[in-house]
């Protein structure tokens, strides 16, 4: 339209609206832009052409008329620009803060229509969210099975493969089925009770695709190790009996809340399990979970500093005068009122416009990434329960909600964790192979005098866990001797 071709503008217009008949309007706005007049009578005399209706709207950068600088500080630290440059875009105007019903009113006082379609528009929108209604997808079973039936089934069948492996004795391994029986049972009611099988059969078939396809797995870690339905499963490879572990630390019927196993993948092929899973269940079915990276004080007074052309110095010394608690900075509210040194700096003027912006943005959204873990699968195609982002990093797509919001929504996260340990590992394998030695890790026992020694001595360069310098001065004062020393030092 401002571009002076009607035509176009018109051929453009009448496809929308056929796409979209009846609900296809006009957007007009009044921000202060130049040959916004000229814009808006284009195409009301369009809108009466083709009988379209107008709506009057507003494009809302920051909530007050005082924040206008704050937020052209903000544009410069995304695009990477400084605030005083006379050459960057302005694409902004002081206009485009939160305007009071009032005052939409008088800006639009010769198109009350206009606004009153808003209200129309909004009358439209009537979406209900079903929240806290879990939305696994149906894991098949054979011969029309029951979910509950199937886990059962496999879960004995599971447990009898275990007992063989870990009492070969015959009278021995009979002695101690009761009692691993026993917990079997108590554990399948209480997944059965909460609703969770498919969770359960979910997590064991894409673990037991991934044993079975030679991809490094780790033995399980967290509460989930206490479960012995999830060791029957081969989604764990630790006996609960054996260390007594608890199940309730892991699901409760008295706490309800979705089972979380976190499971460990080998770092180089991690993607493989995804795929298999995208396969599975469709790839429009499977999404990482999105995460938000906030501007905290610290950052913000650097990032703010830098487009207002401040030196490194001055502005790295005021970044280091707020506190931080916990590991997190406070915010620069807080600061100021804490930090004298702080409030003296702030007597300059272009130190108190640096803090002042810096407080008006801190908290802010800098930039989305996707969970380093977290995967979800849902029993419909996903952009019907929730909103999607595409990484362009990335060929597979992430929620928009953040991983809280995600389970409200019903989706429920898989943890499919990368971990470099195992990639040693594995790597370490496959070397000792070329030289002609069979080696399986998995073979090693637990009381492997060898082993301890190494963990006495604190050698545990990039062993998981125990790498740190804290975990080796440690090691070096305990001077484990048995698994249960190190599942202490961990844990603490």
């Amino acid at each position: 339209m401002l571009d002076d071709k009607p035509a176009a503008a018109r051929a453009a217009a009448e496809a929308w609206a056929a796409l979209f008949p009846g609900r296809y309007y006009l957007e007009l706005q009044r921000f202060g832009q130049p040959h916004t007049e000229r814009l808006i009578d284009g195409l009301l005399d369009l809108g009466a052409a083709l009988n379209l209706p107008a709506v009057a709207t507003h494009p809302i950068q920051f909530i007050a008329p005082d924040d206008f600088k704050a937020h052209e500080a903000r544009v410069c630290i995304a695009e990477g620009m400084m605030l005083g440059d006379p050459r960057r875009p302005r694409p902004f105007t002081t206009e485009q803060y939160f305007k009071t019903p009032d005052e939409m009113a008088e800006l639009f006082a010769d198109l009350p229509e206009a606004l009153q379609n808003s209200v129309e528009i909004a009358k439209r929108c009537n979406l209900a969210l079903e929240l806290g209604k879990s939305r696994l997808p149906d894991f098949p079973t054979p011969d029309g099975m029951s979910l509950d039936d199937y886990m059962r089934q496999r879960s004995f069948e599971g447990l009898h493969e275990r007992m063989a492996q870990l009492y070969p004795d015959e009278a021995q391994r009979a002695a101690r089925l009761p009692q691993y029986t026993e917990r079997l049972e108590f554990e399948l009611g209480t997944i059965i009770q909460m609703g969770f099988p498919g969770y359960f059969l979910i997590v064991a078939d894409f673990i037991n695709w991934a044993k079975n396809n030679n991809v490094p797995v780790g033995p399980g870690r967290g509460s989930g190790a206490g479960s012995l339905v999830a060791y029957s499963l081969r989604i764990t490879d630790l006996d609960p009996l054996a260390y007594d572990l608890l199940f309730e630390r892991f699901l409760n019927p008295e706490r309800v809340s979705m089972p979380d196993f976190d499971i460990d993948f080998c770092m180089d092929r991690r993607e493989e399990v995804i795929q298999y899973v995208q396969a599975k269940y469709g790839r429009d079915r499977v999404a990482q979970i999105i995460t938000f990276g906030a501007l905290l004080s610290k950052a913000a007074v650097r990032d703010v500093g830098r487009v207002l052309q401040l030196s490194y110095g001055q502005v790295d010394k005021l970044s280091k005068m707020i506190p931080v608690e916990g590991v997190k900075p406070v915010s620069i509210t807080k600061a100021l009122a804490d930090e004298p040194r702080l409030r003296e700096a702030a007597k300059e003027e272009v130190v108190a416009r640096l803090l002042d912006y810096a407080a008006k943005i801190e908290g802010l959204y800098r930039n989305a990434s996707t969970h380093a873990a977290g995967v979800v699968i849902g029993d419909r195609p996903l952009d019907q329960l929730v909103p999607l982002y595409q990484d362009p990093r990335s060929d597979m797509p992430a929620t928009q909600f953040n991983m809280k919001w995600v389970e409200a929504a019903g989706l429920v996260k898989f943890d499919f964790l990368g971990l470099k340990t195992l990639t040693v590992i594995q790597n370490a394998m496959q070397l000792l192979a070329q030289r002609g030695i069979a080696f399986d890790i998995n073979l090693i026992p637990l009381d492997d005098q060898p082993s301890y020694d190494l963990y006495a001595s604190a050698k545990t360069v990039a062993v998981f866990q125990v790498e740190s310098s804290g975990m080796m001065d440690a090691l070096r004062r305990m001077k484990p001797t048995c698994i249960e020393d190190i599942v202490a030092l961990v844990a603490l």
